[in-house]
């Protein structure tokens, strides 16, 4: 049976993720239907703090989910260079 690991301060999973750990086997997160992957970035503390601070202030504004609002995020950047 897999075993759920319980959040740390510093697990930048969105809420509502949990990380299930079993026999060497890579983290599945179970609360998205969707295939998603993960984008790694590293930043400045000070950056990253912004980052988390506009995603809070969007998601409570708005009504959004954390995912919907990464999900922007990226997609204003693709848009922006073209990609």
């Amino acid at each position: 049976m897999p075993e759920t690991r319980s959040r740390q301060p510093d697990d930048r999973r969105p809420q509502g993720e949990q990380q299930v750990v079993s026999d060497g086997m890579e983290a599945e997160q179970n609360s998205t239907p969707d295939d998603l992957a993960e984008i790694k970035l590293f930043v400045p503390q000070d950056i990253y703090r912004a980052f988390q601070r506009c995603v809070w202030i969007q998601v409570h504004e708005t009504g959004r989910s954390q995912l919907e609002v990464m999900e922007e995020l990226v997609d204003d950047f693709l848009r922006k260079y073209e990609c």
